[in-house]
This record gives structure tokens, C-alpha cells and sequence, in this order.
């Protein structure tokens, strides 16, 4: 039962009542209409000052309480799977790093396992794996390990899909290497999400790979040509191309909040994906922890390489919303644009992901005022309660 307002496919409504069965939302409708024959079953009261919210799904996240997708572990996904719905998160792609063959083949066949025997209701949905590298340009490695970036490959590709039994559903690639357009088309024709990322890419090296079938931009401004007022860039170019999805580390680190605005005015909510990029430490003390086999300093917020390169975030989804709503002036239903029906829509899983619909998944997140996480359901089981 809801007595608050619910925020619905393009519409905040109040005073609705949502009826879960089989993991599933069966009923919706005014409270004023609840049918005679729900009344007896279990009742979950959300006072008037709850928002009930679809829950978000974060295409781009490492890791988090301690715990990363390249450990290579049913425990680790299963630590993830669990920790992400005290942040409103019920759907995420398991995301890998640049790093040697082995290691990133183990973390792939681990992902199929985990996708085949344990990615159960109750705790945050695996939708498959984000592959980031190894196929990317050095001059723009960010936190990826450079010893390990080769050239897009189209035969390792089809390898690697196959142990992780086609599950990887997004790529970060830069099209601008060696093979990089072919490789876009056919990952494109495959119907696995080319995404520009760590990149050096110019406009008319972008422009071939929209053409090519690329639809999306990792992390946006970060770790790639920026914009130049006679060289758009990858940054500029993803502002300019309506085909190109683009993520946003709305922490206020990666990107600063006048930029945000920014790319909220150029692209519009429509148009970008919030992501977390976290890594293990998020959820943990301040310290240092591990990623792709480097040293993560984690303070204040940030978490820093020994050279100050930023690697990745402890941000949490709430977070993300609330930083962007500020920044932008936007509403929670603008915000959920773009933590919940975006990414469903674009990993093409929106007839059942995305929104508080009929006949959709039962992921519901309830948020206060302040964007605090009360209570998350995933797939219909209470996955998270505050206190």
C-alpha cells in the first residue's frame, strides 16, 4: 500500500496502492479503489512524506563493501548483489577492468556462473557485465592499467562472449584504435551497447562510430579528448550526437556541478545514464583498497591512485540523484528518467525493468526528502529496510 506519492511512467501520482505478487507489480490504482479482496493480505503502510520510486539500475559499477567483479567470486558478486539496495539499486552490469587475459576471463566465466545459479530475488539483479577495456587508448587510461590495453579484436571478443555465455551486454571501447569501427559494428550487429570510452577520439573519428552503430559514452568529460572549441572531442561530440547515451558521475568530483548542468542542457534527461563507477572501498572507512591490482587511496570522498588520478568513486545511486536534482534544479521524476528508465531502456530490458509499471519486476526503492534510502524491494522481497 502506498499513502505517499509514487513516481510513475511520466507521472508523479499520490495516494496509490501497488499490489506484489510472484515477484511481480499485478495491481496498481488510487487507494481509494483497493479491491475488497486485497484487504486481507500483508499490508506495508508508506507514510505521506515517502516518495515510492522505481528502483535504479547502475550500468557502470566495479564493486562495493569490499568486494570487486574482478575477484573473480560467487562471493564477491553476491556481496555486491546485496550491498546495492541500501542505495535504492536493484539492476547493475557486473563491470570488469583492463587487465591480463586470464584474469579478465575468469571474471567473465565467474559472472555466467553466478547469472546461471544465484542471481535470485532479494537482492540487486544482475543484468549481465559492463566489459571496460581492455580495449582502449593509453593516452586516456585513467585508472586502467596500461600494460594491459590492446587494441579492439573482434575474434578475442567473440572468445570472451562466449565464456561469459553472452552476458556481456556493453563494451568500453575507443573506435578511433586499430579495428575500432569494425569492431563497434559488430558489436552493434550482435546487440551488445558499443560505448566510447577512454578515448582520444575526434569528431569525425565519433561521427564513423555512430555511424557504425555506437550508442553510448562512458563516463562523460572523464578519461577522454576533451572539448576544444576547433576540436569538439569525444566530450564535445557526445553532446552533439542524439545517438550517443552518456554516463554522468554525478559526485561532484568527476564532474563539477556547473558541468552538469551543462550536459543536462545539452542532452537533455533523455539523453543520460547515472552511474556510480564505484569500486570496493564504496560502503568502507576511508583507506586504501585494490583495483585492477593497483593501490586506491580512499579520503574525503575521493579515491585517488598514488599519482592523484581519480579511480572510480565510492558514490551511491541516492547520491547521485540528489547531487544531479541540486545541480540541475530537476524533480525526482526527471532523476529517475535517468537512473531508472534510461538504463532499462537502453540494455532493452525496459518490459520489465525501469518503472513502477503493470507487470513488471517488483523493483521499488522508497526515499525521504533527502534522497535517504527507507526501504528497497528487488523483485518483490523487502531487500532493504532502514535501521
Amino acid at each position: 500500500m502506498v499513502h505517499g506519492k509514487a513516481i510513475l511512467e511520466n507521472k508523479v501520482a499520490e495516494s496509490i496502492y501497488i499490489f506484489i505478487e510472484n515477484g511481480k507489480i499485478k495491481e496498481l490504482g488510487p487507494i481509494h479503489a483497493v479491491p475488497t479482496y486485497l484487504s486481507n493480505l500483508e499490508k506495508i503502510d508508506i507514510p505521506v512524506n515517502k516518495s515510492v520510486a522505481p528502483g535504479f539500475i547502475d550500468v557502470h559499477i566495479h564493486g562495493a563493501a569490499g568486494a570487486d567483479t574482478m575477484d573473480a567470486t560467487i562471493d564477491a558478486l553476491e556481496t555486491i548483489a546485496k550491498a546495492l539496495p541500501a542505495e535504492g539499486t536493484t539492476s547493475f552490469l557486473a563491470t570488469t577492468i583492463t587487465q591480463k587475459h586470464e584474469n579478465i576471463e575468469k571474471a567473465l566465466k565467474n559472472a555466467a556462473d553466478y547469472l546461471n545459479s544465484y542471481n535470485t530475488s532479494g537482492k540487486a539483479d544482475i543484468l549481465g557485465v559492463h566489459l571496460e577495456g581492455p580495449f582502449i587508448n593509453g593516452k586516456h587510461a585513467g585508472a586502467q592499467p596500461r600494460e594491459y590495453i590492446i587494441n579492439p579484436d573482434i575474434e578475442l571478443f567473440k572468445q570472451w562472449q562466449s565464456l561469459a555465455e553472452g552476458s556481456i551486454k556493453l563494451v568500453t571501447l575507443a573506435p578511433e584504435l586499430e579495428n575500432g569501427t569494425n569492431f563497434v559494428s559488430y558489436l552493434n550487429e550482435n546487440g551488445v551497447i558499443a560505448s566510447i570510452g577512454h578515448s582520444d577520439a575526434i569528431y569525425e573519428e565519433v561521427e564513423k562510430a555512430v555511424h557504425a552503430g555506437a550508442k553510448q559514452v562512458t563516463h562523460l568529460f572523464n578519461a577522454m579528448r576533451g572539448i576544444h572549441h576547433r576540436e569538439p572531442g569525444v566530450a564535445g561530440s557526445a553532446l552533439v550526437f542524439k545517438e550517443l547515451m552518456v554516463e554522468l558521475i554525478a559526485d561532484g568530483i568527476h564532474v563539477r556541478p556547473e558541468v552538469m548542468k551543462l550536459i543536462i542542457n545539452a542532452k537533455g534527461t533523455e539523453g543520460m545514464l547515472l552511474i556510480t563507477d564505484a569500486m570496493r572501498a564504496k560502503c568502507l572507512k576511508n583507506g586504501t583498497y585494490d583495483l585492477g591490482g593497483q593501490d586506491v587511496a580512499v579520503a574525503d570522498g575521493k579515491a585517488l591512485l598514488a599519482d592523484g588520478t581519480l579511480a572510480g568513486s565510492i558514490l551511491k545511486m541516492n547520491d547521485s540523484l540528489k547531487n544531479i536534482t541540486e545541480a540541475a534544479d530537476l524533480s525526482l521524476l526527471e532523476a529517475v528518467q535517468m537512473a531508472s528508465v534510461n538504463p532499462a531502456k537502453q540494455l532493452n530490458v525496459y518490459d520489465r525493468k525501469g518503472s513502477i509499471s503493470l507487470g513488471k519486476d517488483a523493483d521499488i526503492t522508497v526515499l525521504n526528502d533527502e534522497y535517504q534510502v527507507e526501504m528497497t524491494f528487488c523483485r518483490g522481497e523487502l531487500a532493504f529496510k532502514k535501521g
